[in-house]
């Protein structure tokens, strides 16, 4: 069994083209142990966002804190603290932080994912 507080675990910038004000925890992976799944937590900080991007595989996403917008494709959804997401495989997501403080959440992936390829959309890094 792994036991810690997050922020135990080493914050890291999240190094993607079109990311900009997002750090990343791994807090629960396959170095834990765990074999389906990993847990991490992300930071977008104020006026901050993730890329624009795709992938094969489904995020199941908790927002712990803050306030936002998520793309789904082209359509955005307002989202808060306490709001629970799926983002459906090959579905072009993005996360922005359009509140006063930080947008923090939980987001699950499968292990198998690891090594699958990342799809940036063509939008990426563009502000609307």
């Amino acid at each position: 069994m792994k036991v810690n507080h997050f922020e135990e675990i080493e914050q890291q910038d999240v190094d993607m083209p079109g990311a900009e004000g997002c750090k990343v925890r791994w807090l629960v992976g396959k170095p834990d142990g765990a074999n389906n799944f990993s847990m991490r937590q992300f930071e977008v900080g104020v006026g901050g966002f993730t890329p624009q991007h795709s992938h094969d595989y489904e995020h199941e996403v908790f927002i712990l804190a803050g306030e936002g917008t998520v793309l789904e494709n082209e359509k955005l959804h307002s989202i808060k603290s306490g709001d629970v997401l799926y983002v459906c495989p090959n579905e072009v997501h993005q996360f922005r932080n359009t509140g006063d403080t930080p947008l923090k959440f939980l987001c699950l992936i499968p292990n198998s994912a690891m090594d699958k390829p990342i799809i940036q959309a063509p939008e990426c890094g563009i502000q609307s």
